[in-house]
Order: C-alpha cells, then structure tokens, then sequence
C-alpha cells in the first residue's frame, strides 16, 4: 500500500507545483470568484486551499494511471 501512495502522490506533488505556480503567475488570487461572488480570503488562504484541489486532482490521475495498469492476474486474484 505505501508503494502505491507513494506511485501517486510524489507525482502528482510534482504536477502540483508546477501546475499552481503557471495558474497564479496568471490570475490573481483576489480576483477569484465563486459561484458569481468574489472570493474574500487572503491570498495564502486562497493559495492552500488552490494547492489542495489541484494536488487531489492530480493524485486522482495518477490513481487511475495506477488502476488502468494493472494486469488480468491482479484483476482476477482471489485475496
């Protein structure tokens, strides 16, 4: 279980960083809106809570990368 974690989570750490620095060199973070409403937080709250979601994003293809790897033998094994 922890190879697993670690197959999906290092990466998508990587992505991550990447992916957050590109989007708020970009945009604002207290030009943000919600559901039509601006976002009032502060730029911190707004750049964790950013990391968070795109880093769940990220492990989640990473995960399935995971899943779609697996042979018919780990399919088909009876625990």
């Amino acid at each position: 279980m922890g190879k697993w974690l670690m197959l999906i989570l290092w990466p998508s750490f990587i992505v991550v960083c990447i992916a957050e620095g590109v989007f708020f060199t970009l945009i604002d973070p207290q030009e943000l809106y919600l559901l039509g409403e601006p976002i009032h937080w502060s730029a911190t709250a707004v750049y964790s809570v950013g990391f968070f979601l795109f880093w769940a994003v990220a492990a989640a293809s990473s995960a399935f990368t995971c899943f779609l790897q697996r042979t018919a033998g780990d399919v088909n094994r009876q625990s």
